[in-house]
């Protein structure tokens, strides 16, 4: 994917944000190697995923279908597509999910995109903001979503009062 420059954002705008989609992702088709190498990477080489033959005739999907972990990871990059960094931010973790969901598989050749709502924004005096997606993994053409999680995000900044 061509990596795109976001334009940073100041950390005062978050309040204003909350409750508002932030973006969605480019489409990006969910490929049998990419199935196959997260198999390799986690050693998770369930048929569904990385036999179509088998996956074709034994299961109700027609074929392989991703790993759900394959989507959840997937989201680092659909998010660095997508939102904006902060201003002053020096490092961003991951915190963790609440209410990870799995709603409909997503079969080979799927193509998927995340779209993401600022849920919460607590800027603690210690330079650390504390950020809460709602995130959404869209399948083209189809009425369900593949995900539905509420991701938790750290982001290092400049402490409240502080200059870069």
């Amino acid at each position: 994917m061509q990596e795109l420059k976001l334009k940073p954002v100041p950390v005062e705008s978050l309040r204003t944000a909350i409750g508002s989609q932030i973006g969605t992702s480019p489409w990006r088709t969910v490929t049998q190697t990419m199935i196959d190498q997260f198999a390799d990477a986690t050693d998770d080489h369930q048929f569904i995923h990385v036999d179509p033959e088998r996956a074709a005739s034994e299961t109700p999907y027609g074929g392989t279908i991703a790993h759900g972990f394959l989507l959840l990871s997937l989201l680092s990059a659909m998010t660095y597509e997508t939102i904006p960094p902060l201003e002053s931010a020096k490092v961003a973790i991951n915190y963790g999910f609440d209410e990870i969901r799995f709603k409909a598989p997503v079969k080979t050749g799927s193509r998927i995109r995340a779209a993401f709502v600022l849920a919460e924004a607590n800027v603690r005096p210690s330079g650390w903001a504390e950020i809460k997606y709602d995130v959404t993994i869209e399948i083209e053409n189809s009425k369900k979503p593949a995900l539905t999680a509420r991701w938790l995000t750290l982001i290092q900044i400049d402490p409240p009062g502080e200059s870069a």
